[in-house]
């Protein structure tokens, strides 16, 4: 047993001065080996976040010309293949041994750039063209504001503020106009860029600050018209507001009103008689008073559309009357069912308009579905000024 016991404490003493020459010799030179380094490195996404932004460079601390740190692979990854990257002069240069390893490679777009990209023209479409911003050329001063008028050789807001399109389209046209756009800044922006270039929007002359709504507009190529407030039925239940245009009033009031809401709107293309929900059907009731609105708007260069679904065309203005209402009520089944109510008379009749009456998140959401795939059933979407008519009672040059 004594033999034992001393052969056991011979043992804890070479392993003690093991420890202690080590400990005096320290570690070897040059730090850790580098192929011990690059195993840490590789092992160290497991211990990393699962997802995060990288944190920023620290402009100023890399020396110039040194190659970026690559990003950890993510986990279970193959690790990235080493590829020399070209410097801004020369020819490429590999990293030293021991430095810092090859740059990554471009990282995938932002969610915003990959958007973009998904919604770039396809090769041989054309690119949606800007809606000029207002001519002074076809305007006019008033008490009111500018408001338009025809310009030099007969040149009207129609063809100057109308967007392009191919009239040589044989496809059945769908044309489409949102309304009461201007009184919530926040939806009419949503409208705006999320709804079809080809979308007319009738902007509300209550709007407060229409002008930058307007800009935006005209940079997608949509064009705008005038909401004209308009004696609805069941007024005053149904009020139009303090501007508008009634059956009590006298000629020359409504003329003024009338005036005040087209300088609301610079760049229209023309006027439609609803404001909202509100088509202005005891106004319209009047030949009279609904001619003289016409005759002002034919004067100006301006087209009308009738919003009352099954009304005869404008016989005193460039225009015509809406097919089909797709909003009312404001229900996703029911926008679902109009438009494609709107599409068969198109395909019947070789074009239909449709009037969205107010702009809300469920219709725009309805209309960018609908219109996705438009084309693809053998229809075109194409701007209200492609689908107006003649007026009847102009007479024809001879």
């Amino acid at each position: 047993m004594r033999a034992l016991g001393a052969f056991w404490l011979l043992v804890g003493a070479v392993l003690l001065g093991g420890v202690v020459l080590l400990d005096h010799l320290g570690p070897p030179e040059g730090g850790v080996p580098p192929s011990l380094a690059r195993g840490a490195d590789a092992a160290a996404p497991a211990a990393a976040p699962a997802a995060g932004p990288a944190p920023p460079a620290d402009d100023g601390a890399a020396p110039a010309g040194a190659a970026p740190s690559a990003p950890p692979p993510l986990p279970g990854a193959s690790a990235p293949v080493a590829a020399a990257v070209p410097a801004a002069e020369g020819p490429p240069v590999a990293p030293p041994p021991g430095g810092p390893l090859p740059a990554a490679p471009e990282p995938p777009p932002l969610a915003a750039q990959a958007q973009a990209h998904a919604h770039a023209p396809r090769p041989g479409a054309a690119a949606d063209r800007p809606i000029p911003p207002p001519d002074p050329a076809l305007q006019e001063p008033s008490r009111h504001g500018p408001l338009p008028r025809i310009g030099a050789e007969g040149r009207t807001a129609i063809r100057a503020y109308g967007r392009a399109f191919d009239r040589g389209e044989a496809r059945p046209r769908v044309a489409l106009l949102v309304g009461n756009l201007g009184l919530s800044a926040a939806g009419s922006e949503e409208a705006i860029r999320r709804l079809p270039a080809a979308t007319a929007l009738a902007f509300s002359p209550y709007a407060a600050r229409p002008d930058p709504l307007l800009e935006r507009a005209r940079a997608r190529g949509m064009e705008v018209l005038s909401a004209l407030p308009l004696e609805p039925a069941n007024y005053p239940v149904n009020d139009p507001g303090e501007r508008a245009l009634l059956t009590t009033l006298p000629a020359a009031e409504n003329a003024s009103r009338l005036d005040w809401a087209l300088s609301r709107v610079a760049g229209q293309v023309g006027a439609v008689g609803a404001l909202g929900p509100m088509r202005g059907e005891r106004f319209a009731a009047l030949p009279d008073s609904l001619g003289a609105v016409q005759d002002t708007l034919r004067a100006r260069g301006l087209l009308y559309v009738d919003p009352r679904p099954g009304a005869p065309s404008p016989a005193r203005a460039w225009g015509r009357a809406v097919d089909v209402v797709v909003d009312e009520p404001a229900t996703r089944g029911e926008i679902d069912r109009r438009l494609a109510e709107l599409e068969r008379l198109a395909r019947e009749r070789g074009s239909a308009l449709g009037l969205a009456a107010d702009v809300s998140p469920v219709l725009v959401d309805r209309v960018a579905a609908w219109a996705a795939g438009l084309e693809a059933r053998g229809l075109v979407l194409a701007p209200v000024t492609a689908l107006i008519r003649r007026p009847e009672e102009l007479p024809r040059a001879p």
